[in-house]
């Protein structure tokens, strides 16, 4: 009996050392997750294309998520009445950015769009890394890891001197317009210079765009409407 008692309080203590493991804050300095998430306010007030750019004369409605390279979410913010169900969609692209782009090569959600079709070299990769529900009350998930995969617009990694250090996330509109809201928001906070090479346009990790008809191939993603924009 002394024996069981002995084992079940290992057990117990190890538990608990997981469970402070993944809830022991988050890896990236607090002050440079503010200069992230801060720049979503002046983003979405300019011309980013999509719903809320096409039919409503903006601004965007959105909801913004740092994860650090562990997968911890480090922050979550909305500006305006976003979408209630875009909470959990920005935790997991920013998740998805940061769980497939590492020291050598940057990809962004975007990318992986055409790889993570039916018959794509990627396909089923969206089911690889489901998201913890646990997380989905507003207001939870901090310094947790909620994990989740989206496989279209609004990703990306955040790098420091060439490594990643985790991933930005945002959604709340086309899934186009929430590319270029997040690859702005890298940019306006300093951090576009540091990512490596991408498969996207150019060689980095931005979106590059199907052509009209263009069954999906290579890293490319399809339009979400004509006024679509490449940050």
């Amino acid at each position: 009996m002394k024996r069981k008692l002995i084992v079940l309080a290992i057990g117990m203590a190890f538990s608990g050392l997981a469970q402070a493991d993944e809830g022991d804050g988050c890896g990236i300095a607090a002050n440079v997750v503010q200069q992230i998430q801060s720049q979503l306010a002046s983003v979405v007030l300019l011309n980013n294309g999509a719903i809320f750019g096409e039919f409503l004369a903006g601004p965007n409605r959105m909801w913004s998520a740092v994860v650090d390279r562990q997968g911890r979410l480090c922050s979550v913010i909305k500006t305006g009445d976003a979408w209630p169900g875009s909470r959990a969609i920005a935790i997991a692209k920013a998740s998805t950015a940061n769980d497939f782009s590492n020291d050598a090569l940057a990809l962004s959600t975007a990318n992986l769009y055409s790889p993570t079709q039916p018959g794509g070299s990627l396909y089923g990769l969206n089911n690889s890394n489901p998201f913890n529900p646990d997380f989905l009350r507003q207001g939870s998930g901090i310094s947790k890891v909620p994990g989740g995969i989206i496989t279209f617009g609004g990703g990306v990694a955040i790098y420091s001197a060439g490594k990643v250090v985790g991933g930005l996330g945002v959604s709340g509109d086309s899934a186009c317009a929430d590319h270029a809201i997040a690859y702005r928001m890298r940019a306006g906070a300093g951090f576009a210079s540091t990512s490596p090479g991408g498969v996207g346009l150019g060689g980095t990790d931005n979106i590059l765009y199907l052509a009209a008809n263009e069954a999906p191939n290579g890293f490319k993603h399809p339009h979400c409407f004509p006024t679509d924009i490449t940050p």
